[in-house]
């Protein structure tokens, strides 16, 4: 059997089993699968260098599938070279079983690297990914395989631009050309020369074959592995190829063939097959072994500093010690001050210009290479990159965020520019870690951390200069708290984060002055939060009173409900939430703080009213 025929026949397999497996489950994309058969086969059987029994060999090329819905096609794929058996692709959306519907990087599913479904990531990821090879000098390069109907999304385009500007030489997305989409046509057909002149136009090499023709793609293949910059290979394919009554064919996207459907569809590919492939073995890179022992001073502030500062300097302080701290801004890197960074460490600090979705989407793939990514922005503009964020759990991702201009204390700009839903939708991230330092020295110290943190953990910082108030040898545990005040006579106790912790302090001080005692609390961990602490300050003082600059729903108050109801115990006590209700304009920072309710008079007058009502 010659080269091509082997190509072919595999790709059949890939059809017939993309085929079994979704008609087993009763559910997927097999027509999907199907498009992308031989792009699939040629790129396994021959380009793809990769060492089956060590995914996570150094020395292995990257495959991601952007079009995660095909997953059939990848788990047939995985069974072709010997990585799940038969039995295994068969458990395909199965309950309990690692062959879900799309893919993820679970525990027994190690050939995959992040996971994908949502559409426009994939192709981010990579650059994410060819950057870190990059940064080791691996010899590796990235595969994506795209759908045409994502090419609409942003952060394709977004991630193109980044690809020709940070200059990788070692990506190549695959563009699965099939014409239809979900619900019908998508937006360009098979106008494969429109793709091209985009891609060409974004500083790509663009490459148009028959995505079913296995020697154009061989061949397209080739001209891609030469390291003469990012390619996209724009591949014409049919949804359904091989298939009479599938082959592009409407009404098909995500529906599984019936028994009688798939006994017909499997004949007309000419029946099962039982092909194996050993992809090329990759190059033999030794793992570094062993930790550098360097030593390391961090930043100590004795003065008002801000926030967003300590972040940049504590991240340039830590760039020697830490070699594989990559850093990733949103061209606002004099403002999160991760310009800090990029001035000792400028090979390792990547500029992602206004497009924070290929962002965190590049940081996913940087870290599931080995690096320990930072991405920081404006707090206001993650909510731009939110699915990123939430895909970025689900890939199990480790990867620390930071988020600035917090609140309305940003002050003149007004509320375009302020982060006010931010703590909310972090908090709502599966196994995220939020943060929220009041001075520069708890920030050096949360920071630190963050860097060894599993999962999402989000740093909120603040514009304005904040005064001392801790020492700089004080430690900040994930999930304490720090109280600041308190005595046996506290009739309340006001919680704050951030800036409102100073707000509350000089609220105490006037209370003092009306003998009235309060407890204050800096939650500076607002997930995991401090249950204990909180619990115990209600049922001794019966009042708590949450100040936070942040929309009412969501943020620090919802936490510390959360966080006395937690486990069902009897309560008795009352909390009152002062937080941003209205939308904001410009101002300073202290006459919005006043304007919002979150200001030392304001959060006085709340105690008053509320000890009155005692």
């Amino acid at each position: 059997m010659d080269r091509v025929q082997e190509w072919n026949e595999l790709a059949a397999q890939l059809c017939v089993d993309s085929i079994r497996c979704s008609t087993a489950a009763g559910s997927g994309h097999p027509t999907s699968s199907m498009s992308a058969a031989h792009l699939a086969a040629v790129l396994f059987a021959d380009h793809l260098r990769f060492d089956v029994d060590d995914p996570a060999s150094p020395g292995n090329d990257r495959f991601v599938l952007s079009k995660g819905h095909a997953s059939p096609l990848l788990f047939s794929v995985l069974k072709a070279i010997g990585a799940i058996s038969d039995d295994e692709l068969l458990s395909f959306r199965k309950f309990g079983s690692p062959i879900q519907g799309h893919p993820a990087p679970v525990p027994e599913m190690p050939w995959v690297d992040v996971a994908t479904g949502s559409l426009g990531q994939g192709l981010p990821i990579g650059l994410g990914m060819a950057l870190a090879m990059r940064l080791d000098d691996l010899p590796g390069r990235v595969w994506v395989l795209c759908g045409d109907s994502e090419f609409a999304e942003g952060s394709v385009w977004e991630a193109m631009e980044n690809g020709s500007y940070h200059d990788v030489r070692n990506l190549v997305a695959i563009l699965d050309m099939n014409r239809l989409g979900q619900r019908g046509p998508t937006m360009l057909q098979w106008e494969g020369e429109k793709y091209v002149a985009r891609a060409e136009a974004f500083g790509w090499r663009a490459i148009q074959i028959d995505g079913h023709d296995v020697r154009e793609i061989d061949q397209a293949y080739a001209r891609a592995s030469d390291g003469n910059g990012p390619t996209l290979i724009v591949a014409r394919t049919v949804k359904g190829h091989g298939v009479s009554f599938l082959a592009d064919e409407e009404g098909w996207h995500g529906k599984a063939l019936d028994e009688d459907q798939a006994r017909q569809a499997i004949g007309e590919l000419g029946g099962p097959r039982d092909v194996t492939i050993t992809p090329p073995k990759p190059e033999q890179i030794s793992r570094q072994g062993g930790d550098r022992l360097v030593t390391f001073d961090l930043p100590s502030y004795d003065k008002e500093f801000a926030t967003r500062k300590a972040f940049g300097e504590t991240l340039a302080a830590l760039a020697e010690a830490e070699p594989d701290l990559v850093v990733l801004d949103g061209e606002v890197a004099n403002s999160t001050h991760t310009e800090d960074f990029q001035k000792v460490a400028p090979d390792r600090f990547f500029e992602m210009f206004i497009g924070e979705q290929n962002m965190l989407g590049a940081a996913v793939g940087l870290q599931a290479l080995g690096k320990k990514p930072v991405a920081a922005t404006f707090g206001a503009f993650l909510t731009r990159a939110y699915d990123f964020i939430r895909m970025a759990a689900v890939s199990r991702a480790n990867l620390p965020l930071c988020g600035s201009h917090a609140g309305v204390s940003i002050g003149e700009d007004g509320p375009s520019q302020m982060a006010l839903e931010d703590l909310a939708m972090m908090r709502a991230v599966h196994g995220s870690t939020v943060l929220y330092p009041a001075d520069a020295n708890s920030t050096v110290k949360l920071v630190r951390q963050m860097l060894g943190l599993s999962g999402i953990s989000y740093l909120r910082t603040t514009r304005e200069k904040t005064p001392k108030l801790y020492e700089g040898g004080e430690e900040f545990p994930i999930g304490g708290s720090k109280t600041l005040r308190s005595s046996d006579g506290d009739r309340a106790t006001i919680v704050g984060g951030g800036v409102t912790v100073f707000e509350a302090l000089k609220a105490a001080d006037q209370l003092a002055g009306d003998g009235i005692a309060v407890r204050v609390i800096d939650a500076y961990s607002v997930k995991p939060i401090d249950g204990r602490t909180l619990r115990a300050a209600l049922e001794q003082t019966g009042l708590i009173v949450v100040a936070e600059d942040h929309w009412v729903e969501g943020g620090l108050g919802d936490a510390v409900l959360e966080a006395l109801a937690a486990g069902g115990a009897e309560l008795s006590g009352r909390l009152v939430k002062l937080a941003v209700t209205e939308m904001p304009g410009s101002g300073s920072p202290d006459e919005l703080r006043e304007w919002a309710g979150i200001s030392a008079q304001k959060i006085a007058r709340a105690v008053r009213a509320a000890v009155g009502k005692a």
